[in-house]
């Protein structure tokens, strides 16, 4: 069957922000964590030791590259078709990007180096280790956000956990960047530098995980209460939310209890609790972290 046209648009978008993400990807990569010796973990973090032991002769991207078909061979007949496509690409895109850049990031360390006024802001790795983790999550996290991945250690991982279904993915993701962190410390013969790694992957994965799962801005609230309509009626009329009756039994008194649901913004929980603390002191509260609320007064849907 033909493909629609919208579905084709739909794939076309897609495929070119998997393109943007690799390449912010690769800027975080080539321009903040290599010309520092800041190995990231996984593929790149390998190739990047690779590339220092070589005497800077054997490029990042393309050993990423060669890392990753051996993982395509072994795992493609556990992932599916549009998964592979789309990861080929992401894998494809980023090694080359990586290279691409390479003498553009070059360029730019020297002149920093050569720049009095920059010198002290050159010296600083905590600060090279952090924006490269952050920069390099929000390209992985467009990536991912678009059904692809860049090969290296996420696609082992989902391979391992096939094979040893007692390994979860994200402790064979854990086991493989510290590996990767040792082997960097040992050939860079820096035990910061593994440090400064260990920064790198922590704020990479919550860069990852903010694009993917959005930031932390909206509560749930659980209200258990004797008062349940005087206390929704003031949050809908006070706040401006909704708010939903629910039906509870008390499972060690068998009595049953009134429960409200609401969703609010951060900045409007402390007005939620005084509408509660008013109107019923005994009332008990439970509030709950949301990462994306999607619907009237928050986020729109989209197609």
């Amino acid at each position: 069957m033909k493909p629609s046209k919208t579905f084709v648009k739909k794939s076309i978008r897609e495929y070119i922000w998997i393109g943007a993400g690799t390449l912010f990807a690769a800027v975080g990569i080539d321009f903040f964590l290599v010309p520092f010796k800041i190995a990231p973990g996984g593929w790149s973090g390998l190739a990047e030791v690779i590339y220092y032991l070589s005497g800077q002769r054997i490029p990042v991207g393309m050993t990423m590259l060669a890392l990753n078909i051996p993982l395509f061979i072994i795992g493609i007949r556990s992932i599916g078709r549009a998964f592979v496509y789309r990861t080929l690409f992401a894998t494809f895109g980023i090694s080359i990007f990586i290279d691409l850049l390479q003498p553009a990031a070059h360029f730019v360390v020297l002149k920093l180096q050569n720049s009095t006024a920059d010198s002290r802001l050159f010296g600083d790795l905590m600060l090279y280790s952090v924006i490269g983790g952050a920069v390099m999550g929000a390209g992985l996290g467009i990536v991912f956000r678009f059904g692809a991945t860049t090969g290296g250690s996420d696609l082992a991982a989902r391979i391992f956990n096939r094979f040893l279904p007692n390994l979860t993915v994200g402790r064979v993701l854990f086991i493989i960047d510290a590996i990767v962190v040792v082997i960097a410390s040992v050939a860079f013969n820096s035990f910061a530098l593994g440090l400064y790694a260990l920064i790198t992957i922590f704020i990479n994965s919550k860069a990852v995980d903010i694009f993917l799962e959005g930031i932390n801005f909206a509560r749930a609230i659980l209200i258990i209460t004797q008062k349940p309509q005087e206390i929704a009626d003031k949050i809908m009329s006070e706040i401006g939310r909704g708010v939903t009756g629910l039906h509870g039994i008390g499972m060690f008194t068998g009595s049953e209890k009134n429960v409200l649901l609401c969703v609010l913004q951060r900045a409007e929980v402390p007005l939620l609790k005084d509408v509660v603390r008013l109107n019923d002191k005994n009332a008990f509260i439970i509030l709950v972290d949301i990462r994306e609320v999607l619907g009237e007064g928050f986020i729109n849907y989209t197609g």
